[in-house]
């Protein structure tokens, strides 16, 4: 494949690159999308070039699980949106950051996350990372005197989410990698709720980015996939990890996520607004207890948000007052969105942390990082903005 030079898209806006980043110029029979290369395995008549492929010395690909040419335009068009040397993908938005955790920490390495990180990740934290001696501390999210204080104390990872994942709290992610540059450490942001269409944590000092490109990189509910993005040399020591340990991507897959990403800003664009015009209903309503989401004027967090984002993403979350059978009443009653977990898809998608998000958690682990039992996630597809708040208008009645 002759992929698109991604220097001369650098210039370009975000739609201009999501369409053609990453694209072949030499498709087979002149196709202007490029084939899906389902093939395990590929063949050499020429034993030296074969060799030279197999080392990396020259170009081709010898087998899928290592390289392959679908994966490989799927993870240039996300390098291209974000801004980065250099991609690798992986099977899931959980091996890769399972992955990238591993290929950084060793026995007596120390990271340094929030108490909000999603459910999964948090679990690597306070479960599976401890197992192989790496000690994690999780800090009150929204204390940025308190991360600094313990990045300050000495880490060699520094791990965030913003927005989060689900009451939607936003970090300051220049200030806190610049806390992390002064002890050497890395720093790698979670940034799937806000895509690089909304914002772009390399150019606030992060050292990789990644994404579970389940979401809204993909936007269809019909495909699985994590991307990381960053500097070349980080980014091979993480793709090595993952070619031996085996998390990759299968190319089905990727051809449908790169489909995907090349409509992800003008989707982002609906459901930011969509979000915000959810959102505003909700903060107004009588039965609603309290809204979370980085678009409103008066969440803790809207004045970062507004330095950092271009826009606030299609998540938001709302909590109701009358316990768990109004929650059950609400989800049921509305018609414009599947009851399901995910998020980022163009139909809208609700449900509860403790059946989506943080499912892997006790209500007590919960309730301790600040999440109401009743609280609903609400993720916002491409719908009428209209229709969405009409139909949670008469589920709350």
């Amino acid at each position: 494949m002759n992929p698109t030079g991604s220097d001369d898209l650098n210039e370009q806006g975000f739609s201009t690159r999501a369409v053609w980043g990453g694209e072949p110029h030499d498709s087979a029979e002149g196709a202007t999308v490029a084939p899906l290369f389902q093939g395990v395995t590929f063949a050499y008549e020429d034993m030296e070039r074969w060799r030279a492929a197999g080392t990396g010395e020259g170009p081709g690909y010898i087998y899928s699980r290592n390289r392959n040419p679908t994966v490989e335009l799927f993870e240039d068009k996300v390098r291209v949106l974000e801004g980065a040397p250099a991609a690798t993908s992986f099977a899931t938005g959980m091996a890769a950051v399972s992955n990238t955790l591993r290929t950084f920490l060793a026995p007596g390495d120390r990271v340094v996350s929030i108490r909000d990180s999603y459910g999964g990740t948090t679990k690597l934290f306070t479960d599976f990372l401890p197992r192989v001696g790496v000690e994690a501390t999780l800090c009150p999210t929204e204390d940025h005197e308190a991360l600094e204080a313990e990045i300050a104390h000495g880490c060699r990872l520094v791990y965030l989410e913003s927005p989060t994942n689900p009451t939607l709290k936003i970090l300051d992610l220049a200030r806190l990698a610049r806390a992390a540059r002064k002890v050497g450490a890395l720093v790698v942001v979670d940034n799937t709720f806000a895509t690089p269409i909304n914002q772009r944590p390399l150019e606030l000092g992060a050292d990789l980015v990644l994404h579970s490109a389940t979401k809204f990189l993909g936007g269809h509910s019909d495909a699985m996939g994590g991307v990381l993005v960053g500097a070349r040399e980080l980014v091979d020591q993480v793709f090595h990890f993952r070619e031996i340990n085996g998390a990759s991507l299968d190319p089905m897959s990727a051809f449908l996520l790169a489909r995907g990403l090349r409509t992800l800003e003008l989707r982002v664009q609906r459901h930011n607004s969509n979000a915000q015009a959810v959102a505003e209903f909700l903060a107004s309503h009588p039965r609603v207890d309290r809204v979370f989401y980085p678009g409103l004027s008066d969440h803790p967090g809207h004045e970062i948000a507004s330095r950092q984002m271009t826009g606030f993403g299609g998540v938001l979350s709302f909590s109701l007052p009358g316990g768990m059978d109004e929650m059950n009443r609400v989800l049921g009653s509305l018609t414009l969105a599947h009851r399901a977990a995910s998020l980022g898809s163009v139909a809208t998608l609700v449900g509860p942390p403790a059946t989506t998000s943080h499912v892997e958690m006790s209500a007590e682990e919960r309730a301790e990082v600040g999440i109401p039992e009743t609280l609903i996630r609400y993720s916002a597809g491409i719908e009428n903005p209209q229709d969405l708040v009409e139909d949670l208008r008469r589920a709350l009645g």
